[in-house]
Protein backbone atom coordinates (compact mmCIF):
# COMPACT_ATOMS: atom_id res chain seq x y z
CA UNK A 1 0.00 0.00 0.00
CA UNK A 2 2.45 2.68 1.21
CA UNK A 3 4.99 1.90 -1.43
CA UNK A 4 2.45 2.99 -4.11
CA UNK A 5 3.31 6.25 -6.14
CA UNK A 6 -0.44 6.51 -7.29
CA UNK A 7 -1.34 7.19 -3.53
CA UNK A 8 1.52 9.67 -2.66
CA UNK A 9 0.26 11.41 -5.87
CA UNK A 10 -3.61 11.46 -5.16
CA UNK A 11 -4.52 15.09 -3.34
CA UNK A 12 -5.95 13.23 -0.29
CA UNK A 13 -2.67 12.28 0.53
CA UNK A 14 -1.86 15.90 1.41
CA UNK A 15 -5.03 16.15 2.99
CA UNK A 16 -4.25 13.50 5.55
CA UNK A 17 -0.37 14.79 6.63
CA UNK A 18 -2.45 18.17 6.59
CA UNK A 19 -5.42 16.92 9.28
CA UNK A 20 -2.37 14.95 11.61
CA UNK A 21 -0.17 18.32 11.66
CA UNK A 22 -2.46 19.51 14.62
CA UNK A 23 -1.71 16.25 16.97
CA UNK A 24 1.59 16.23 15.80
CA UNK A 25 2.85 18.68 18.32
CA UNK A 26 1.94 16.10 21.15
CA UNK A 27 3.31 13.20 19.46
CA UNK A 28 6.84 15.41 19.34
CA UNK A 29 6.74 15.53 23.38
CA UNK A 30 5.49 12.21 23.63
CA UNK A 31 8.09 10.59 21.12
CA UNK A 32 11.18 13.11 22.68
CA UNK A 33 10.40 11.88 25.87
CA UNK A 34 10.17 7.72 25.27
CA UNK A 35 13.58 8.43 23.15
CA UNK A 36 15.03 10.43 26.57
CA UNK A 37 13.62 7.29 29.01
CA UNK A 38 15.04 4.12 26.64
CA UNK A 39 18.57 5.90 26.82
CA UNK A 40 17.62 6.68 30.83
CA UNK A 41 16.86 3.21 31.65
CA UNK A 42 19.92 1.41 30.66
CA UNK A 43 19.74 0.99 27.46
CA UNK A 44 22.74 1.42 25.23
CA UNK A 45 22.81 3.99 22.15
CA UNK A 46 22.16 1.02 19.55
CA UNK A 47 19.54 -0.99 21.41
CA UNK A 48 17.47 2.39 21.63
CA UNK A 49 17.73 2.93 18.00
CA UNK A 50 17.20 -0.47 17.02
CA UNK A 51 13.85 -0.46 19.65
CA UNK A 52 12.63 2.38 17.90
CA UNK A 53 12.85 1.60 14.47
CA UNK A 54 11.51 -2.22 15.28
CA UNK A 55 9.00 -1.45 17.90
CA UNK A 56 6.37 1.32 16.69
CA UNK A 57 4.64 1.76 19.58
CA UNK A 58 5.52 4.48 22.42
CA UNK A 59 3.70 2.92 25.23
CA UNK A 60 5.14 -0.68 24.26
CA UNK A 61 8.52 0.23 24.57
CA UNK A 62 7.96 2.21 27.82
CA UNK A 63 6.58 -0.91 29.01
CA UNK A 64 8.97 -3.66 27.85
CA UNK A 65 12.48 -1.36 28.96
CA UNK A 66 12.08 -1.59 32.71
CA UNK A 67 11.50 -5.39 32.22
CA UNK A 68 14.34 -6.05 29.16
CA UNK A 69 16.56 -4.08 31.49
CA UNK A 70 15.65 -6.04 34.55
CA UNK A 71 16.17 -8.92 32.96
CA UNK A 72 12.72 -10.51 33.07
CA UNK A 73 12.15 -13.83 30.72
CA UNK A 74 10.72 -13.00 27.15
CA UNK A 75 7.54 -13.91 27.53
CA UNK A 76 6.74 -11.55 30.12
CA UNK A 77 7.82 -8.85 28.15
CA UNK A 78 6.09 -9.55 25.39
CA UNK A 79 2.82 -10.17 27.32
CA UNK A 80 3.59 -6.29 28.94
CA UNK A 81 3.69 -4.85 25.22
CA UNK A 82 0.71 -6.88 24.22
CA UNK A 83 -1.64 -6.10 27.30
CA UNK A 84 -0.54 -2.24 26.69
CA UNK A 85 -1.71 -2.07 23.04
CA UNK A 86 -4.15 -4.70 23.40
CA UNK A 87 -6.82 -1.38 21.80
CA UNK A 88 -5.55 -2.06 18.40
CA UNK A 89 -7.18 -5.47 18.27
CA UNK A 90 -10.50 -3.59 18.67
CA UNK A 91 -9.01 -0.79 15.77
CA UNK A 92 -8.30 -3.68 13.80
CA UNK A 93 -11.39 -5.32 13.60
CA UNK A 94 -12.88 -1.87 12.91
CA UNK A 95 -10.65 -0.87 9.98
CA UNK A 96 -10.99 -4.89 8.62
CA UNK A 97 -13.92 -3.58 6.24
CA UNK A 98 -11.58 -1.17 5.14
CA UNK A 99 -8.82 -2.82 4.01
CA UNK A 100 -9.71 -6.58 3.49
CA UNK A 101 -9.72 -5.60 -0.74
CA UNK A 102 -6.04 -5.36 -0.59
CA UNK A 103 -2.95 -7.71 -0.38
CA UNK A 104 -1.83 -9.87 2.56
CA UNK A 105 1.60 -7.67 2.85
CA UNK A 106 -0.27 -4.51 2.58
CA UNK A 107 -2.39 -4.93 5.41
CA UNK A 108 -0.08 -6.06 7.31
CA UNK A 109 2.42 -2.82 6.71
CA UNK A 110 -0.88 -0.81 6.92
CA UNK A 111 -1.28 -2.65 10.39
CA UNK A 112 2.22 -1.98 11.62
CA UNK A 113 1.67 2.00 10.42
CA UNK A 114 -1.85 2.05 12.92
CA UNK A 115 -1.67 4.23 16.22
CA UNK A 116 -4.06 6.50 18.06
CA UNK A 117 -4.15 9.40 15.46
CA UNK A 118 -4.16 7.60 12.47
CA UNK A 119 -7.26 5.62 13.65
CA UNK A 120 -9.14 8.20 14.62
CA UNK A 121 -9.05 10.87 12.49
CA UNK A 122 -9.33 8.11 10.12
CA UNK A 123 -12.50 6.81 10.57
CA UNK A 124 -13.60 10.42 11.74
CA UNK A 125 -13.67 11.03 7.88
CA UNK A 126 -14.48 8.05 6.67
CA UNK A 127 -17.29 6.49 9.19
CA UNK A 128 -17.30 3.71 6.44
CA UNK A 129 -15.73 1.52 4.06
CA UNK A 130 -16.00 2.56 0.44
CA UNK A 131 -17.59 0.58 -2.20
CA UNK A 132 -15.82 1.97 -5.31
CA UNK A 133 -12.40 1.44 -6.37
CA UNK A 134 -12.32 5.11 -6.69
CA UNK A 135 -12.98 5.81 -3.09
CA UNK A 136 -11.02 2.72 -2.27
CA UNK A 137 -8.02 4.91 -3.61
CA UNK A 138 -9.28 7.94 -1.80
CA UNK A 139 -9.75 6.13 1.62
CA UNK A 140 -6.21 4.54 1.07
CA UNK A 141 -4.57 7.72 -0.11
CA UNK A 142 -5.77 9.89 2.84
CA UNK A 143 -4.84 6.68 5.61
CA UNK A 144 -1.01 6.81 3.80
CA UNK A 145 -0.67 10.64 4.41
CA UNK A 146 -2.15 10.22 7.80
CA UNK A 147 1.02 7.27 8.93
CA UNK A 148 3.39 9.07 6.51
CA UNK A 149 3.26 12.22 8.83
CA UNK A 150 3.05 10.01 12.19
CA UNK A 151 5.64 7.90 11.47
CA UNK A 152 7.64 10.54 10.21
CA UNK A 153 7.40 12.99 13.07
CA UNK A 154 7.51 10.16 15.77
CA UNK A 155 10.74 8.46 14.37
CA UNK A 156 13.18 11.77 13.89
CA UNK A 157 11.80 12.93 17.20
CA UNK A 158 12.36 9.38 19.45
CA UNK A 159 16.18 9.74 17.34
CA UNK A 160 16.14 13.26 18.61
CA UNK A 161 15.27 12.04 22.17
CA UNK A 162 18.03 9.63 22.07
CA UNK A 163 20.63 12.11 20.75
CA UNK A 164 19.67 14.10 23.58
CA UNK A 165 18.59 12.08 26.92
CA UNK A 166 21.53 13.48 28.48
CA UNK A 167 20.61 17.20 28.01
CA UNK A 168 16.56 16.92 28.47
CA UNK A 169 15.71 17.55 32.20
CA UNK A 170 12.52 15.41 33.31
CA UNK A 171 11.14 18.61 34.91
CA UNK A 172 10.33 19.62 31.16
CA UNK A 173 6.90 17.39 31.34
CA UNK A 174 6.97 15.90 28.13
CA UNK A 175 5.53 12.63 28.71
CA UNK A 176 2.51 14.97 30.55
CA UNK A 177 2.27 17.10 27.09
CA UNK A 178 1.99 13.61 25.54
CA UNK A 179 -0.58 12.58 27.48
CA UNK A 180 -2.82 15.38 26.90
CA UNK A 181 -2.63 15.12 23.12
CA UNK A 182 -3.86 11.59 23.81
CA UNK A 183 -6.56 12.41 25.83
CA UNK A 184 -7.92 15.16 23.14
CA UNK A 185 -7.54 12.76 20.21
CA UNK A 186 -9.85 10.24 22.73
CA UNK A 187 -12.39 12.71 23.42
CA UNK A 188 -13.04 14.09 20.13
CA UNK A 189 -14.43 10.22 19.71
CA UNK A 190 -16.97 10.58 21.93
CA UNK A 191 -19.82 11.20 19.38
CA UNK A 192 -22.21 8.84 21.52
CA UNK A 193 -23.74 7.92 24.44
CA UNK A 194 -22.37 4.30 24.26
CA UNK A 195 -18.88 5.71 23.45
CA UNK A 196 -19.07 8.31 26.61
CA UNK A 197 -20.36 5.31 28.83
CA UNK A 198 -17.46 3.34 27.30
CA UNK A 199 -15.09 5.81 28.36
CA UNK A 200 -15.90 6.72 31.49
CA UNK A 201 -16.50 2.80 32.43
CA UNK A 202 -12.70 2.30 31.09
CA UNK A 203 -11.05 5.25 32.75
CA UNK A 204 -12.35 4.15 36.17
CA UNK A 205 -11.53 0.32 36.07
CA UNK A 206 -7.96 1.10 34.55
CA UNK A 207 -7.49 3.75 37.67
CA UNK A 208 -8.90 1.08 40.12
CA UNK A 209 -7.07 -1.51 39.12
CA UNK A 210 -3.95 0.34 38.24
CA UNK A 211 -2.13 -1.94 40.76
CA UNK A 212 -2.53 -4.77 38.66
CA UNK A 213 0.79 -6.42 37.12
CA UNK A 214 1.85 -6.28 33.82
CA UNK A 215 -0.73 -3.54 32.85
CA UNK A 216 -3.28 -6.25 33.10
CA UNK A 217 -5.62 -3.01 34.06
CA UNK A 218 -5.64 -1.67 30.89
CA UNK A 219 -6.87 -5.47 29.48
CA UNK A 220 -9.63 -5.22 32.55
CA UNK A 221 -10.72 -1.74 31.70
CA UNK A 222 -11.77 -2.56 28.15
CA UNK A 223 -13.33 -5.57 28.75
CA UNK A 224 -15.66 -3.78 31.30
CA UNK A 225 -15.97 -1.24 28.55
CA UNK A 226 -17.19 -3.50 26.32
CA UNK A 227 -19.65 -5.15 28.74
CA UNK A 228 -21.02 -1.89 29.90
CA UNK A 229 -21.98 -1.45 26.20
CA UNK A 230 -23.23 -4.49 25.57
CA UNK A 231 -25.23 -4.37 28.35
CA UNK A 232 -26.30 -1.13 27.78
CA UNK A 233 -27.34 -1.71 24.32
CA UNK A 234 -29.74 -4.84 25.57
CA UNK A 235 -31.53 -2.91 27.93
CA UNK A 236 -32.66 -0.12 25.45
CA UNK A 237 -33.34 -3.10 23.15
CA UNK A 238 -35.92 -4.41 25.76
CA UNK A 239 -37.44 -1.13 26.40
CA UNK A 240 -37.91 -0.54 22.67
CA UNK A 241 -39.83 -4.26 22.60
CA UNK A 242 -41.80 -2.48 25.77
CA UNK A 243 -42.71 0.19 23.78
Amino acid sequence: MFWQARLYQHPEFKVGMRDLAPQAFGQIAWALMTGVALVKSGMSVFEAVFMTLVVYAGSSQLAATPLIVAGAPAWVVLAAGFCVNLRFVVFSLHMRGYLMHLPRVPRIVTGYFNTDPTYVLFTRRFAHPADTDELRLTQEAYLAGLSFANWSSWISCSLLGIALANAIPPSWGLAFAGILCLLGIQCSLASSRLRVLSAIVAGMVAVLAYALPLKLNIVLAIVMAVVACLMAEQLKALKERAA
